[in-house]
């Protein structure tokens, strides 16, 4: 029987999740391997938490691709098992990992140093764009990001994953400024790996315009 604990700490995967990482990595490494790869990924990007560093390495640890940790594609919400254990032991945990240019200010999400990653619309809104901004502006050709579906759903694409599913997009041209995406046709319905819901969102769906501050007695 499975249960879900919010309370603890940055966990580790589980043994489902670790199962379910298999399952990732026997469908998407034989597309991004060999001599005609569908895509030629250069990069791996992970939010710098324990379940998605270990997603990383589980499924693509073996390639030979770097990884970089990315404070901007952590998750939303600011319960413990979203929030991110400080780098220097997150260094030592994950050596195959670059951690050089994560955000001076995580994992603080919560005072104004933080503000940028505050669970709120506009903050999150803002965030999905700035990590948009940044994979377009970089020179490799693919590059895959194992992110939270919450963020991924709400904040960049509009779509739902299940765990350890993937979806593959392109750039498509920027409406008002804004970075747009298009999402390939092999992974438009269910994902991936198919476990994940077809039905689109609207991006910013579900999250909340303002932080409820407590009330004082």
């Amino acid at each position: 029987m499975l249960t879900i604990n919010y309370t603890i700490p940055d966990p580790e995967l589980s043994v489902l999740g670790r199962s379910q990482c298999n399952s990732l990595k026997q469908n998407l490494v034989p597309k991004i391997t060999g001599p005609n790869p569908e895509l030629e990924v250069g990069l791996i990007i992970v939010s710098p938490m324990r379940r998605t560093i270990e997603t990383a390495l589980l499924a693509f640890g073996d390639l030979g691709i770097p990884f970089e940790a990315h404070a901007g594609w952590q998750e939303n919400s600011t319960q413990p098992c979203d929030t991110g254990t400080p780098i220097p032991s997150l260094k030592s945990e994950f050596p195959q990992v670059n951690f050089d240019h994560v955000d001076p200010v995580y994992p603080d999400k919560t005072s104004p140093s933080g503000k940028k990653y505050f669970n709120t619309k506009q903050a999150i809104m803002a965030r999905g764009q700035e990590v948009l901004r940044d994979l377009k502006q970089r020179k490799e050709k693919a590059i895959i990001v194992v992110s939270h579906s919450g963020f991924l759903r709400a904040g960049v694409t509009g779509r739902w994953y299940m765990n350890a599913d993937y979806r593959v997009f392109d750039f498509a041209d920027e409406d008002e400024g804004n970075v747009k995406i298009q999402e390939r046709e092999w992974t438009a319905k269910e994902g991936g790996l198919g476990w994940s819901f077809e039905e689109r969102v609207e991006l910013g769906d579900g999250l909340v315009d303002e932080i409820e501050e407590p009330v004082l007695d």
